[in-house]
C-alpha cells in the first residue's frame, strides 16, 4: 500500500499515530500489543527523510518518538482530551445516581441532560473543589 501525503499531512499523522498508541498501550505496561508499536515504529521510520529526523530515535533496536517529539506538546493535547473526558464521565456518572438507579427512557433523558449540563457548568466554574466523598457510608 503506498499513500501519499504532503509534509504537513505526515506531521499531522504522527501526532495521530503516537495518540492512537498512546491510547492503546500507556497503561498496558509489559503487555504491549506489540503490533501498534511496530506500525507506530514504521510511520515514523520516514521522518528520516522527510528532514524531521529530531522526531524519532533509536530505543534497543527500534525507531520510537523522539523525547522531543513526546515534549513538543503532544502530551497537552493528550491531557486536555482526558480531562475533558473525565469530567463528561464524571458529569453523567453524577445524574444517573441522582435518578436513583431510575433506568433511561425517552421520558427522563431530558431530565438527565439537565442534570448533566448542570454538573458541567458546575465543573467549567470550579473544577472538582466542590466535590466531597462521605466515606463513612
Amino acid at each position: 500500500m503506498k499513500i501519499e501525503l504532503t509534509e504537513q499531512q505526515y506531521r499531522y499523522l504522527l501526532d495521530l499515530v503516537y495518540i492512537g498508541n498512546w491510547v492503546i498501550n500507556s497503561t498496558r505496561e509489559d503487555d504491549r500489543i506489540k503490533e501498534y508499536d511496530q506500525v507506530e515504529s514504521l510511520v515514523f521510520s520516514h521522518c528520516l527523510q522527510h528532514k524531521m529526523s529530531k522526531l524519532v530515535e533509536l530505543y534497543q533496536g527500534e525507531l520510537i518518538p523522539s523525547r522531543a517529539f513526546a515534549d513538543g506538546g503532544i502530551h497537552e493535547a493528550i491531557e486536555n482530551y482526558e480531562d475533558i473526558v473525565f469530567y463528561e464521565i464524571l458529569a453523567e456518572e453524577l445524574a444517573l445516581k441522582d435518578m436513583d438507579g431510575e433506568p433511561l427512557t425517552r421520558e427522563n433523558y431530558s431530565a438527565l441532560m439537565e442534570r448533566i449540563d448542570a454538573y458541567m457548568a458546575e465543573f467549567s466554574q470550579h473544577g472538582t473543589d466542590n466535590i466531597s466523598v462521605d466515606l463513612d457510608e
